[in-house]
């Protein structure tokens, strides 16, 4: 899709709708610098598009392409999509100098480390939990290893959020991000990469990070070793559950509906739904190896990292020459002390995060911007550049 344009003396387009496909695309209209400054501003864009010196009578056309969008996408899609964005803190598009301090940190390295956190999976609608617009700042308190375990209650509750959400929180798809950090890796200028995200977006944009806190794509058993595909698991449920199943199915995910059951997303996948609509005899399927209790393949709050995927993740951290971490607070420790074990063993360390993190003081260099915006800038500059296929 493609639109034209006149211009005269400066840019004087009326583009109707240009607004709200810059929202949807993430379209950025970098603001050039000039010591003089001269121009106006787009239409519904909100950006000055200066000019250095004196033009007159100017005429030409110009053209703004945009990625072609499915015709099969539906209002309600769109509208969802359009929500991301408020999922994600604002941060004004990343200068030239946080891009050219961000190559220079990657052509330096030969051994890159890379860990992702939240901030990533929120450019593609899944909140996080400490951001300003994250689950917390709802009052929203996840459910932690030590409840799941003990609660029959607390099980029922969460697996039927749980179920409840499923079918939007894996309709999220890989961000610019993902997809960039991708490119990135198999061009060879990423030795390792570990994400604390569960939501297994960076394997389906091409990249085998290592899970740190696991992935709600499996259901594991807390009392063997007896594992399942997470599809699998919800079709059990499912068949247990059927008219709980069939009015999930049929519920307005959007929140300002009346149909919507005051439903709210969550980051871990789930979906906060007043308890007088999850039933009391909600049924949960039970290890089919030892009756044991089943539970996502997740480092739940209060748990602890398994220790051979810690001392992996420990292992990269120690042995890298740089560490950058990519939509991160570093708020967990296990998560923190990797940053500062790579610091420690001489490694260069850099953080790209829209807010504080917790390691701020560690680092000599750390960009406030969208993950999304800056990475794929570095796949057109000098030894990065990456050719389009």
């Amino acid at each position: 899709m493609a639109m034209s344009m006149s211009l005269r003396l400066c840019f004087r387009p009326s583009i109707s709708g240009l607004k709200n496909k810059r929202d949807l695309l993430g379209l950025e209209l970098a603001a050039y610098q000039s010591s003089k400054p001269m121009g106006k501003w787009f239409t519904g864009v909100k950006k000055f598009i200066p000019f250095g010196g004196c033009v007159k009578f100017v005429q030409t056309t110009a053209r703004i392409s945009f990625p072609k969008i499915s015709s099969d996408i539906k209002d309600k899609e769109l509208s969802n999509i359009l929500s991301h964005k408020k999922m994600v803190p604002y941060s004004d598009p990343p200068s030239m100098q946080d891009v050219d301090s961000l190559y220079e940190f990657f052509d330096s390295s030969s051994k890159l480390v890379v860990l992702t956190g939240a901030g990533m999976s929120t450019e593609s609608g899944i909140p996080d939990y400490r951001s300003p617009n994250g689950a917390y700042s709802t009052g929203f308190k996840p459910i932690t290893h030590q409840e799941f375990i003990r609660s029959s209650k607390a099980r029922r509750r969460y697996w039927a959020r749980s179920y409840a959400g499923w079918r939007r929180f894996t309709a999220a798809q890989p961000s610019t991000g993902h997809t960039a950090l991708s490119s990135l890796e198999k061009a060879g200028h990423i030795s390792f990469m570990i994400t604390q995200n569960v939501d297994r977006l960076h394997h389906r944009a091409g990249s085998k990070p290592l899970e740190l806190h696991g992935t709600v794509y499996i259901v594991a058993c807390t009392n063997c070793d007896f594992t399942l595909p997470r599809d699998q698991f919800q079709d059990q449920v499912k068949a247990h559950n059927p008219k709980w199943a069939a009015a999930i199915e049929s519920l307005d995910y959007d929140s300002r509906s009346d149909k919507s059951f005051g439903m709210k997303q969550r980051p871990d996948g789930d979906i906060e739904i007043d308890e007088k609509f999850w039933e009391e005899d909600f049924y949960i399927p039970d290890c089919q190896r030892c009756q044991g209790v089943l539970k996502p393949d997740v480092v739940f709050f209060g748990d602890n990292v398994p220790k051979a995927r810690a001392d992996a993740a420990m292992e990269a951290a120690k042995g890298c020459d740089a560490f950058l971490v990519l939509g991160s607070s570093l708020m967990t420790m296990s998560a923190f002390r990797l940053i500062k074990a790579a610091r420690e063993a001489g490694a260069a360390t850099a953080i790209v995060n829209i807010g504080a993190t917790r390691a701020d003081d560690l680092v000599p260099l750390k960009i406030s911007a969208r993950v999304g915006e800056i990475l794929p800038r570095l796949l057109d500059v000098g030894s990065l550049s990456i050719p389009a296929v």
